[in-house]
């Protein structure tokens, strides 16, 4: 197993958590209220060089491994921010650079390392089929030197805000194919031709200011060179980004569970009732530390996922687990912080609502704990398939 650096992974944050500075509570609150994307920090991330951690020396970018991209995404989350800005060229650059070709890679990884391209969305979840990627209903036909894409995404967030996006769709029909997860193919779509020229965008209005939509293609036509990898193993290039992802996420729960734990034994050492600070009573105190455990106890999974992902290992398992773990840990902290403010947990100075709605997404997206927990159950534990 790799054996990272910890001075290196402390400088990280210490790089990060120096920019996040610039980008307060109160930027984070106004985004929020107006429901704006943070283009500012966005920038300043991407012109940072964070942005462009993992992609490779030689197209522009750092070299380095998911572990750190996980601890970029971990600070921004507990300095108070909203990774899910930005977490999606994190976890889309593996597809292109695992599975894309010299030439694909040589056009797109220097433009994106210099901020001139943004590849923040993947169009994977229909309407109809959620997370049995399998039965996904939108083709791929191959007509000459083109793909003729028709069908439907939900849940596609950034594409107003990307100039790219990684489209997964059928180039087989599921009743032609051997296996399931065969006949599924991914594309990378230049948006700004995409858009209004077969594809349609149509906002979802959502909780959490997750700027995400649904997706209609008629007849849109891409040029074949878009296709990344081999025609019909899509799925398998997809669960390298999928891997990556769950493991992103975690580092974003955990860094969100840290920032309710900070924020609530502040509060609590600040806050006096009765005469004394309430952080006095095993009720508020037993609530908080066993937060901080359970985020701690996450965060341990989250580095077995890095190792086994960065060790070029199946980290199928790993990456699964700590999401799971990391959600249910983040979760939990915000609740406790919530009811460590009491009433002012509730008010939008104080920011715990705002980031009490971005952390719960992460029981339902990018997979739900249920289908985790299936996924444990089956490959792990040998049960047999419950669906």
């Amino acid at each position: 197993m790799i054996q990272y650096d910890k001075e290196a992974l402390d400088a990280i944050r210490d790089g990060v958590r120096g920019l996040c500075a610039g980008f307060d509570d109160a930027y984070w609150r106004g985004v929020d209220e107006r429901q704006d994307f943070p283009e500012e920090f966005v920038t300043a991330l991407t012109q940072a060089g964070w942005l462009a951690a993992m992609i490779p020396e030689e197209y522009g970018g750092s070299g380095l491994g998911l572990a750190e991209a996980s601890v970029i995404l971990e600070e921004v989350n507990r300095c108070g921010g909203n990774s899910g800005t930005v977490h999606g060229q994190m976890y889309n650059m593996f597809t292109l650079l695992r599975n894309g070709s010299a030439e694909q890679k040589d056009h797109y990884l220097p433009r994106i390392a210099r901020g001139e391209l943004r590849l923040q969305s993947m169009g994977v979840t229909e309407p109809t089929t959620g997370t049995d990627t399998t039965k996904i209903k939108t083709t791929a036909v191959r007509k000459g030197d083109r793909y003729v894409i028709n069908g439907q995404k939900v849940w596609i967030s950034r594409i107003q805000h990307s100039d790219l996006m990684i489209l997964l769709a059928r180039t087989t029909p599921l009743d032609q194919v051997k296996k399931k997860t065969d006949g599924m193919s991914i594309f990378l779509v230049d948006l700004h031709q995409a858009i209004g020229n077969g594809m349609t965008v149509q906002p979802i209005a959502n909780m959490v200011h997750h700027v995400t939509n649904e997706l209609f293609f008629d007849n849109l036509e891409i040029p074949a060179e878009a296709l990344i990898g081999e025609e019909g193993k899509g799925f398998r290039y997809i669960l390298d980004g999928l891997n990556a992802e769950r493991t992103l996420i975690a580092a974003e729960c955990i860094g969100d569970g840290r920032w309710f734990i900070d924020k609530a034994s502040r509060y609590a050492r600040d806050r006096e009732v009765f005469g004394r600070p309430i952080g006095k009573n095993q009720g508020i105190q037993f609530p908080i530390a066993e937060a901080h455990i359970e985020v701690e106890a996450a965060d341990l999974m989250r580095w077995r996922a890095c190792e086994q992902y960065d060790s070029g290992l199946n980290a199928g398992a790993a990456a699964n687990m700590a999401k799971y773990l990391a959600a249910k840990a983040s979760w939990e902290a915000a609740n406790v912080c919530l009811q460590t403010h009491g009433g002012f947990g509730f008010a939008c100075e104080y920011d715990v609502e705002r980031k009490f709605r971005e952390t719960r997404l992460y029981q339902v997206a990018p997979i739900s704990t249920n289908l985790i927990l299936s996924y444990v159950a089956e490959h792990l534990l040998e049960l047999p398939r419950s669906f």
